[in-house]
């Protein structure tokens, strides 16, 4: 399941869009993934906080069951959650 979802994740992060802020500061969110965005000083500071929203934004949808969007013909889906 790790590779999956690595896979996934490195597959959604080809659609990031960036943008930089008036406040000289960088901007990223992904589509069709509410509330995933990221920030930063830095491109890289901002794809690495894009990143850590990303995996963080997974791990909650998939503990609650919820559905996640496709990208690119993958698709993650939860039959069964276990109690930790």
């Amino acid at each position: 399941m790790t590779m999956i979802l690595v896979r996934y994740c490195e597959t959604a992060l080809k659609y990031a869009q960036y943008k930089k802020l008036d406040d000289g500061t960088w901007f990223a969110e992904i589509a069709g993934f509410e509330g995933v965005w990221g920030n930063g000083v830095t491109v890289e500071e901002c794809r690495n906080d894009l990143i850590s929203a990303l995996e963080e934004w997974l791990i909650i949808k998939l503990q609650d069951g919820d559905e996640l969007p496709v990208v690119d013909d993958l698709e993650i889906k939860v039959s069964e959650v276990a109690e930790v």
